[in-house]
C-alpha cells in the first residue's frame, strides 16, 4: 500500500482531517490521565493499615463530665469486656479510617530547627498494641510501667513504637531504636519498631507517607476518654459490635454513643474510601463516553467519504483493485489521522498531568500510559473504520463508476 496517494487524498480534506485528529489527541491526554488517577484511587484503597482490620471494631462516646473520665473508661472498658466473644478491648485516640485525634508536627533535635513532617501519634491504654495486632519487628514490647498517667495533651516523654516506614523516613540507614523525636518540648524515644502502621486518614499528608505514625503507650484519664478499640473474632464481631452498641447506653447512661462512628473497622474503611470508589467510576464512565464520541466521529467521518469517493472506488476497482486493496486503503488513512492525533495527544497527556500536579498534588504521570493509550486508540480507530470500509470494497465497480 502506497502511502503517498492517501496523503494527497487527506491534504485535500484539510479541515475534516484536522477535527478528527485533534478530536484522538484530545481522547489520548484525557484516556492517558484518567487512566493514571484510577489506578491511583485504586492503589489507594489497597492501602495496609497495619492493623487486624477484620478482628477489630470502634466504639465512639462523648457528653460526659470530662471530670468522670477515669471512672466512664473504667465502666465501659469492664463492660466491653465481660461480653462474650470479646478478646480485648482498651482506649485509643485514633482508629484507622475513623476518628484521627493524634496529628502532629514533629522535630529530630530538642531545639525544633529540623522539622521531619506532620505524622499521627496513637496515643493507647494498656493492651492496644495487642488489641491492634500489630507486628514488632525490632526493639522490645511496651511494658506495664511504660504506660504512664499524664495531663497534657500527649505524655511528655514516653518510650514509643514507631512505623517502619517512619523510622526510615527520619533516620534514613541508621538504628532508630534508641533515637528520640520531639513535639514542641515533648520528647519520645523509639523502643521497638513495628512493621507497619498507616495514619487512620491514608493521603492527608500525600499518597507516599501512609506510614508515619508511632504509638505512645499512656494510661486513660481525662485527655484519653471516649474512643475504644474492641477485639473480637472476625465471625463473632458484628454479634459483639452489636452488645457494646446496646451495652453502652446502660453502662454509661451519661454518655452519648455516635452511632455512626461506631463500627467495624472494615466498614470504616469502605466508607473511607467511597469517594475515591465513586471517582473512579466517574472517571471510567468519562472514558467511556470519550470513546464512544471519538468513534462515532471516525465512523462518520469514514462514511462520509467513502459515499463522496464512490466514483474514485468504481475506478480503482475497474482497474483491477480488489476489495482488499480498497478495505486497506481506507484502514492506512485511518491509522495515519489516528497516529497523528496520538502524537498531539501524548503531548497533551503530559500538559494535563503537570495541571494535575500543580492543583492537585498528583504524581507525574508515567510513560507507560503513552503506548497504552495509542493502541487503544489503534484498536478503537480500526475498529470503528471497519463498517464503512468494508462497505467501500463491496461496491461493485459498473454501480461505482456510473454514480456520480
Amino acid at each position: 500500500m502506497q502511502i503517498q496517494p492517501i496523503l494527497a487524498a487527506l491534504r485535500k480534506h484539510r479541515l475534516a482531517t484536522l477535527l478528527i485528529a485533534l478530536e484522538i489527541a484530545l481522547a489520548c491526554a484525557v484516556l492517558c490521565n484518567a487512566c493514571f488517577l484510577i489506578a491511583n484511587r485504586l492503589q489507594a484503597m489497597q492501602v495496609n493499615s497495619g492493623v487486624d482490620e477484620a478482628s477489630l471494631a470502634t466504639l465512639q462516646i462523648s457528653g460526659f463530665d470530662e471530670a468522670q473520665a477515669n471512672d466512664v473508661n473504667a465502666r465501659i472498658l469492664a463492660g466491653l469486656r465481660a461480653i462474650p466473644g470479646v478478646q480485648a478491648a482498651s482506649v485509643l485516640n485514633s482508629i484507622p479510617f475513623g476518628e484521627h485525634r493524634g496529628r502532629v508536627g514533629i522535630t529530630t533535635d530538642p531545639e525544633g530547627k529540623h522539622f521531619a513532617g506532620v505524622v499521627e501519634l496513637y496515643l493507647g491504654g494498656p493492651g492496644s498494641v495487642e488489641a491492634m495486632g500489630l507486628k514488632l519487628i525490632a526493639g522490645r514490647k511496651l511494658q506495664a510501667d511504660d504506660y504512664q498517667p499524664f495531663t497534657g495533651v500527649f505524655p511528655s516523654t514516653a518510650p514509643v513504637l514507631m512505623a517502619r516506614e517512619l523510622a526510615e523516613h527520619l533516620w534514613p540507614g541508621a538504628d532508630p531504636l534508641g533515637k528520640t523525636f520531639w513535639v514542641d518540648r515533648w520528647s519520645y524515644r523509639v523502643v521497638g519498631i513495628v512493621d507497619h502502621l498507616a495514619t487512620p486518614a491514608p493521603g492527608w499528608a500525600g499518597r507516599s507517607a501512609p506510614g508515619w505514625a508511632a504509638f505512645v503507650p499512656a494510661q486513660p484519664g481525662p485527655n484519653l476518654a471516649g474512643s475504644y478499640l474492641l477485639r473480637a473474632a472476625p465471625a463473632d464481631l458484628g454479634r459483639v459490635l452489636r452488645d457494646a452498641r446496646t451495652l453502652i447506653p446502660k453502662i454509661a447512661p451519661d454518655a452519648v454513643l455516635d452511632q455512626e462512628g461506631s463500627q467495624t473497622i472494615s466498614d470504616l474503611r469502605d466508607s473511607f474510601f467511597q469517594e475515591d470508589r465513586t471517582m473512579a467510576f466517574m472517571l471510567v464512565g468519562v472514558i467511556i463516553a470519550l470513546l464512544l464520541v471519538t468513534a462515532l466521529g471516525i465512523v462518520g467521518l469514514a462514511s462520509f467519504w467513502v459515499q463522496q469517493r464512490r466514483k474514485q472506488i468504481g475506478i480503482r476497482r475497474a482497474i483491477g483493485a480488489t476489495r482488499g486493496d480498497i478495505l486497506h486503503y481506507f484502514q492506512t488513512e485511518n491509522f495515519l489521522i489516528v497516529s497523528g492525533g496520538i502524537g498531539l495527544g501524548m503531548a497533551m497527556a503530559f500538559a494535563l498531568n503537570l495541571v494535575l500536579m500543580k492543583f492537585y498534588e498528583l504524581p507525574r504521570l508515567p510513560l507507560f500510559y503513552l503506548p497504552v493509550g495509542a493502541v487503544v486508540l489503534w484498536g478503537l480507530g480500526q475498529l470503528a473504520v471497519l463498517g464503512p470500509a468494508l462497505r467501500a470494497a463491496a461496491v461493485p465497480p459498473v454501480v461505482a463508476t456510473r454514480s456520480g
